[in-house]
């Protein structure tokens, strides 16, 4: 059975893992109100989406 002689540093292990990180997600504004919204959701600030009132949003 294979063994490794020597014990793997932290630097050489999370080298190999450099391609696992958090990415940001696409965030553009929305065309209605102007907010920051992730592409191809409903804007949370107003509710629209693809130019129409998708979610009724309450008046505070």
């Amino acid at each position: 059975m294979a063994v490794p002689k020597r014990k793997t540093s932290k630097a050489r292990r999370d080298m190999r893992r450099g391609h696992i990180k958090l990415t940001v997600p696409g965030m553009s504004p929305c065309p209605n109100c102007g907010e920051l919204r992730k592409s191809h959701y409903v804007c949370p600030s107003c509710g629209y989406y693809n130019g129409k009132e998708v979610v009724a949003q309450k008046n505070n």
